[in-house]
């Protein structure tokens, strides 16, 4: 010990030779110094929200300019992990929606840009947006400003935005708003026959539905769906798998409203990011309609088309369900326990042997973080894609499964993930999005 204190001592008086030396041949000038530039990087408003993405590249969906004039666009390699977007940084993003191949970001800035839209737009699916007169933009690879017909004023306010495969809807306080491919109606207007969408500046707006306000949105592939105030459904769009539960298979152009099981039910909550429809109502009972060929719901006769609301009967010993999603061809739903059950055919979460489920059954809690050091780890939250899921838990953490197309889940690589692991993000997760092959998610900062 004695030694040890007198190599401190020797170590300690050799520094002070040195910095005497050092201040003597390099002395600083005080007035000098306080005459040079300080260089203040920018950083984010604590306020804002953190934005990552990750998965596809090429299509722009990601937001990130990555193409330099020294490389190919085939050589251009997909996140594989979340990757934090500028834009985010620039613009105070509240929420974000994924279709296939573009994704839509709801700003609150001062102006009165507070919709952009990014990557594909070979429909117009993000606005009309051209380099020089008729000559539009097929693809956006940095978020731009996309510009609704209304005068914006302080009052002025997005609730909801939704993507589906090449159309949009924008929700708000004075009505919906929707755009892009319109070849079935989804855009609850008639279709007109070779429209070239591409050229298209239409944005069709609706104030409301039966009279009454509009609170929520969901796009399906190519349907669009929408609840009004006293809980309400109204569809539109393609309707070959019963998609619009309008108790037919024809396409339709006009919102109209949905019958069947949800007559009398106050729906609260819509999922549908395929062509199979799920709902929820106020008792936490859940209701499904459309293409059931993977078993979402089992009716006698092998009934593969649902084209009414039906309820899911096999949902009832879960008890009160508290969130749903619907994928295309298996579904998850959490109950008011915060368990995770999935069904269908796909990667459900259970290991590469189940592929296949008739019956929900319950992803075991310790692969969503629940274990004896976090016994109050709990799923909040629960989206899907085409084929892939992600869970968020109270502590912000997100969980994925699913096929990894173009690296979707974020787990640094692209092979599929057959039960739930956890992606590695820098804030707390509040919510996330899901495209065909590319997420969004919207983080807190975690100071």
């Amino acid at each position: 010990m004695a030694n040890f204190r007198k190599l401190i001592g020797l170590l300690e008086s050799d520094g002070k030779r040195l910095y005497a030396t050092i201040k003597r041949k390099f002395p600083v000038n005080t007035e000098e110094t306080s005459k040079l530039p300080v260089f203040d990087y920018g950083v984010s408003d604590k306020s804002y929200n953190r934005v990552f993405v990750w998965g596809h590249t090429k299509t722009g969906a990601l937001g990130i300019p990555y193409v330099k004039s020294s490389e190919s666009y085939d050589s251009i390699k997909n996140f594989l992990r979340p990757k934090r977007l500028g834009f985010g940084e620039k613009n105070k993003v509240k929420h974000a929606t994924c279709g296939f191949g573009f994704t839509l970001f709801h700003t609150v800035n001062d102006d009165s840009k507070t919709l952009y839209g990014t990557g594909l737009n070979t429909d117009s699916q993000i606005g009309y947006h051209e380099v020089k007169k008729d000559h539009p933009l097929e693809i956006i690879f940095y978020p731009k400003p996309i510009s609704l017909p209304i005068k914006y004023s302080e009052n002025f306010k997005i609730h909801k935005i939704s993507a589906g495969r090449a159309h949009s809807l924008v929700l708000s306080n004075v009505g919906l708003f929707a755009f892009g491919n319109n070849a079935y109606g989804q855009c609850g207007r008639p279709s007109i026959q070779d429209e070239d969408y591409i050229k298209s500046n239409y944005i069709h707006f609706i104030k409301n539905l039966g009279g009454k306000q509009i609170i929520d949105i969901e796009c399906g592939q190519d349907h669009s769906l929408a609840l009004t105030e006293d809980g309400s459904v109204y569809s539109c769009g393609w309707g070959a798998d019963g998609q619009t539960g309008l108790g037919h298979f024809n396409n339709c152009s006009s919102f109209s409203k949905v019958m069947g099981d949800i007559s009398k039910e106050k729906i609260v909550k819509l999922s549908s990011r395929c062509d199979f429809v799920m709902a929820l109502n106020d008792k936490g009972e859940v209701f499904g309609w459309g293409n059931t060929e993977y078993g979402q719901i089992t009716l006698p006769g092998g009934i593969q088309q649902i084209c009414k609301p039906t309820y899911i009967e096999m949902l009832k010993p879960l008890g009160k369900i508290k969130d749903i999603a619907a994928g295309g061809s298996s579904c998850i739903v959490l109950n008011e326990d915060r368990q995770v059950f999935s069904w269908g055919f796909g990667i459900l979460g259970f290991g590469p042997n189940v592929q296949q489920s008739t019956k929900p059954a319950k992803i075991p809690e310790t692969l969503f973080g629940k274990n004896e050091f976090q016994p109050n780890n709990v799923v909040e939250k629960i989206q899907c894609g085409v084929s892939h899921y992600f869970a968020i838990t109270n502590l912000g953490d997100l969980y994925s499964w699913g096929r990894n197309r173009n690296g979707c889940l974020g787990l640094g690589n692209e092979s599929d993930q057959y039960f739930p692991l956890k992606v590695c993000l820098g804030g707390i997760v509040k919510n996330v999005h899901c495209g065909i092959d590319h997420s969004v998610a919207v983080c807190k900062p975690f100071i």
